[in-house]
């Protein structure tokens, strides 16, 4: 794998590293040596798979609260999707940035969402599926949201959001009280 640091630290976009033969290729995915390597939480506690039927399909913008703190592995394994996160740690030089990186079926990238980082996407392709690696199971208690379009992000998606779950339209701006209430 061949891991590439955003500007948000702790973030980080990875790419295969396949090995070609007559046969296709074979590559990782996932190694938690490689990921100690570089500083990134290992653990693996539960894998989650979405599949979303129309381009234009938002989810997010997601993440846990302590003392369950989530890392995800996030890859698009069919169609594509513009993948967002957000820097929530208040004691980060990058506290409320964000950054945007196209995941494909093609491309195979992944991205490495740090604990305490809103993580959202929208799918640029009909069917498009997305598999996420998380650290940490999911508690419904420390599950918070913002909505994509809060004004303090300023968050620029490459299409329209044509749909969305009444859950995620309806979240509140950062700051404000979040679900579940």
């Amino acid at each position: 794998m061949i891991f590439h640091e955003t500007k948000l630290p702790g973030a980080y976009i990875i790419d295969l590293q396949p090995a070609i033969d007559e046969r296709g290729f074979f590559a990782r995915t996932w190694c938690e040596r490689e990921f100690l390597e570089h500083g990134l939480n290992p653990r693996l506690s539960q894998c989650n798979l979405s599949y979303n039927k129309e381009r234009g399909t938002f989810r997010g913008m997601h993440y846990q609260t302590a003392p369950h703190e989530e890392a995800k592995l996030v890859r698009c394994s069919r169609g594509a999707i513009y993948d967002v996160i957000v820097d929530l740690r208040s004691d980060s030089p990058t506290f409320r940035r964000h950054i945007g990186e196209i995941l494909t079926g093609e491309n195979r990238r992944m991205l490495y969402v740090p604990e305490t980082f809103a993580h959202g996407f929208i799918t640029l392709e009909d069917d498009t599926e997305v598999s996420y690696q998380m650290s940490e199971s999911y508690y419904p208690d420390c599950a918070r949201g913002f909505r994509w379009n809060d004004p303090a992000f300023d968050i620029r998606l490459p299409i329209d959001v044509t749909v969305v779950s009444d859950k995620d339209r309806t979240c509140p701006d950062f700051g404000a009280p979040s679900w579940p209430n």
